[in-house]
């Protein structure tokens, strides 16, 4: 495990989809990144390992050249096997101190909190490096998730003293009331993915983001 801690969690949080992109994930990650995307995640819950061990060292070589994060979408072996620099845990997937003492102390562990605070206090008391709320719109992603406020992400930048992703729905035309709520970075699958110039809409996407971040 490389050590992560001059990786910054903020800006465009980019996450991967096999549905959406197919054999296109290295040239579509490689557009995100040059329109400024600066966290990727691999999210692929099928169980052909062997894609998904060769995507996500492909994805770990090109962070590696644009000296960003990868994380890895609720399977920390596989996280182990690329090098990846942490992984992304569900309610589901396993605590934070076990995938803590196979990741190693500088390891990025992000954690699902949904739209609870309670959940928020304890991943923050198990040591996540960061805390994710979302849906904050509807999700073509998850539509079956439930919403999260923009209050509660004000409540919970308020409370916690650690980087909040915000994740559901988030596209350019509501990006901006997000990050004013106190998102230090925001996830984006569909929005992103489905655009016909990925490396302008990551652009445009970033750009709502304060500078130097």
């Amino acid at each position: 495990m490389t050590s992560a801690t001059h990786h910054k969690i903020s800006g465009l949080y980019a996450i991967t989809d096999h549905a959406l992109l197919g054999d296109q994930l290295v040239s579509a990650v490689t557009a995100a990144i040059e329109g400024g995307a600066r966290i990727i995640q691999y999210r692929d819950k099928s169980q052909d390992h062997t894609r998904r061990l060769r995507e996500a060292n492909a994805l770990r070589q090109l962070c590696q050249q644009h000296e960003l994060p990868l994380l890895i979408n609720d399977d920390v072996e596989l996280a182990l096997a690329v090098n990846a620099d942490g992984v992304h845990l569900g309610q589901q997937d396993g605590g934070i101190a076990a995938a803590r003492a196979r990741l190693g102390a500088t390891a990025i562990i992000g954690v699902t909190c949904h739209n609870r605070i309670d959940l928020a206090e304890q991943a923050t008391a198990q040591g996540a490096s960061y805390l994710a709320f979302g849906a904050i719109y509807p999700s073509q992603s998850k539509p079956q998730a439930l919403l999260c406020s923009l209050a509660i992400l004000q409540q919970a930048k308020l409370q916690f003293n650690l980087p909040l992703v915000a994740i559901g729905g988030i596209s350019a035309d509501n990006i901006a009331p997000v990050i004013a709520a106190g998102a230090s970075a925001c996830a984006v699958i569909a929005n992103l993915w489905q655009s016909v110039d990925i490396c302008q809409q990551a652009r445009i996407l970033s750009k709502e983001f304060p500078p130097h971040e």
